[in-house]
């Protein structure tokens, strides 16, 4: 029988909420240069010098916020707890889980699965859109961390499934907690991107050039707008969601020169329009963090009610769902069986 491995790996999370630890944790994502694409020695001196050791004291109190004095970072729990779930169901496949930045370490966890001599590994980024900041900085560090091994078994990397149907369900079945007649407009919020990100997905044109909004083609099936705009379609089309009835947003932009329209801006403007109650959905995050416990749950939701509005309800991430699992089952299954 074939000896197989599983490692599913998220993005991170600092060890703990600690200022020392914050810091520790955004210097080493910010200094991935697939997150920040710029000259390595500008990058150096500001993540080092001006973005860690401003950011980290606001983020230390953000994470202070949604730490568990038992399970600690919600990410991190709602990963674990994931793998557990997956592994239970997946009869042959040894499985492990990582996290891009910090701890359990990428490196840590590829020694240990290598102690069992495995035929092969399959790498589950829990990014269903590819991304170069995500999914490509993934697969670099695993094949970095394999680089130098005597023995690499065959890698098996699978880089997105935005339109896998059990996913899709997924978030249906999310949803069914909400009566989605309840709301004014639906929003689709994904974590934002560079423009750039998008265009060097690109040869010889531009992302606005490749009709992202409306299909998916040989030229844009790995742009992170393609993708995203199909699987809103998808869960729209399951949910029975007229087009004219939701919006596509993005959110946690560090500059102005990253995807649109923002979702802080779509919020401020839909009261002045007679749109005072709200659902958002995130698919982009398969797992609870930051991004939705904080900016969705309070800040948006705050920003909303302060520009005119009166609910703003957002649908909770996949996190270890039984249809979640599902989905991952089907996603890794599919892969190992044509390998």
């Amino acid at each position: 029988m074939t000896n197989k491995a599983l490692l599913i790996i998220n993005l991170g999370t600092p060890d703990s909420p600690s200022y020392f630890h914050v810091f520790k944790y955004l210097r080493q994502f910010l200094s991935d240069e697939k997150v920040l694409n710029i000259n390595p020695i500008l990058r150096f001196f500001l993540v080092n010098f001006i973005i860690c050791p401003s950011r980290s004291f606001s983020s230390s109190k953000i994470y202070k916020k949604v730490w568990d004095s038992i399970n600690g970072s919600p990410l991190l729990f709602n990963t674990k707890m994931l793998a557990e779930k997956v592994d239970s169901r997946l009869e042959g496949i040894d499985v492990h889980y990582a996290m891009r930045y910090q701890s359990p370490s990428i490196r840590n966890e590829i020694d240990k699965i290598l102690l069992k001599n495995p035929d092969e590994i399959i790498v589950l980024p829990l990014f269903p859109h590819y991304a170069a900041a995500t999914t490509g900085s993934v697969f670099k560090e695993v094949s970095k961390c394999l680089a130098n091994k005597w023995v690499i078994p065959k890698v098996t990397y699978i880089n997105q499934y935005y339109d896998n149907r059990k996913f899709i369900d997924a978030w249906v079945d999310k949803a069914s907690a909400f009566n989605m007649d309840n709301y004014d407009k639906i929003i689709f919020s994904y974590h934002g991107v560079p423009n750039s990100h998008v265009d060097n997905v690109y040869p010889d044109t531009l992302c606005k050039d490749n009709n992202c909004e409306e299909v998916i083609t040989n030229e844009n099936k790995f742009c992170y707008k393609a993708t995203v705009y199909e699987t809103t379609k998808l869960i729209a089309e399951k949910l029975n969601i007229d087009e004219s009835s939701y919006v596509v947003t993005f959110q946690s932009r560090l500059t102005n020169k990253w995807l649109e329209p923002f979702t802080d801006n779509i919020l401020k403007e839909m009261p002045t329009k007679d749109v005072n109650k709200v659902l958002i959905f995130s698919p982009a995050f398969t797992a609870d963090c930051l991004e939705t416990i904080i900016e969705l749950g309070d800040e948006y939701k705050e920003l909303f009610i302060e520009s005119g509005g009166d609910t703003l309800d957002f649908v909770p991430s996949l996190n270890y769902s039984e249809k979640w699992t599902d989905a991952i089952v089907d996603i890794v299954s599919s892969k190992s069986d044509n390998s």
